[in-house]
């Protein structure tokens, strides 16, 4: 049965390739960008983001089966922490009641293996705080020096996947039978990613920090199998997970330390 599906980032990267994957399948995709889109929001502001639900909503009066919340940047910049977890977190947050209407409603977004990477405690406390004003200013002052602004990603991942466990089991979200979930992928080759992998000599670099043993660097479409799965109605009690999809890095990196 053909499912609506709402995916923010749709424009380029992994979310364009689950759009495209969705649609290939006859479904239908609200795609949400800066651009390019069938919806404009700037989630990096609270405009952008309260403007979303009701943009959605006058597109799909009936209401949605999944929210695909894919927008991100990497940039060690305190606009990163905007999109990354305010932006994500309102998303699924503000769409959810339109999920209410589903037979199957399913809501997932994206980490990255970069929160098994070092974070800003006090960045990513004040992000599960959902102090918006503290963790601005706090990656302000982390971008002021080249070495610390790389943890600002990081801190972003760390705190979206924390939001994720910490939610996915609450009654809005189980009690309410939607599975929300997140995906980690690895290293993926997207706009993102493109001046860090522009040869083969710098992909090689970069995969001693990032080890993706199983097949090394991805396709954007990899990623985007999983959400269409984990957002399909055949994921009826995945709950709360944050699926690495990254060749092996967490395996690398953490062994067997979940246990």
């Amino acid at each position: 049965m053909a499912r609506t599906y709402v995916i923010t980032g749709a424009a380029s990267g992994i979310g364009k390739a689950t759009a495209d994957l969705l649609r290939g399948q006859g479904h239908a995709v609200i795609g949400v960008d800066l651009r390019d889109a069938d919806i404009t929001a700037d989630l990096t502001t609270a405009h952008g983001r309260a403007g979303l639900a009701d943009a959605v909503r006058e597109k799909a009066p009936d209401g949605i089966d999944a929210v695909l919340a894919v927008a991100g940047l990497a940039h060690p910049i305190p606009a990163t922490v905007a999109v990354n977890y305010f932006g994500m977190v309102a998303t699924l947050e503000n769409l959810r009641p339109l999920l209410a209407g589903s037979p199957a409603p399913r809501a997932a977004g994206v980490s990255s293996m970069a929160s098994l990477m070092e974070g800003d405690a006090a960045l990513v406390d004040a992000m599960v705080a959902h102090d918006e004003d503290a963790a601005l200013a706090r990656a302000a002052v982390l971008a002021e020096d080249e070495a610390t602004g790389q943890q600002i990603y990081a801190s972003t991942k760390i705190a979206f996947a924390r939001w994720i466990r910490t939610h996915a089991a609450t009654k809005d979200w189980a009690g309410a039978s939607i599975p929300l979930n997140a995906v980690a992928p690895g290293i993926i080759r997207t706009p993102m990613t493109q001046d860090m992998i522009a040869s083969k000599e710098a992909e090689e670099q970069l995969l001693q920090l990032v080890p993706m043993p199983l097949n090394g660097v991805a396709e954007p479409v990899v990623v985007a199998r999983l959400l269409a799965w984990l957002t399909s109605e055949e994921n009826t009690h995945l709950c709360g997970q944050v699926v690495f999809v990254d060749g092996g890095s967490d395996a690398v990196i953490r062994g067997d330390a979940t246990w």
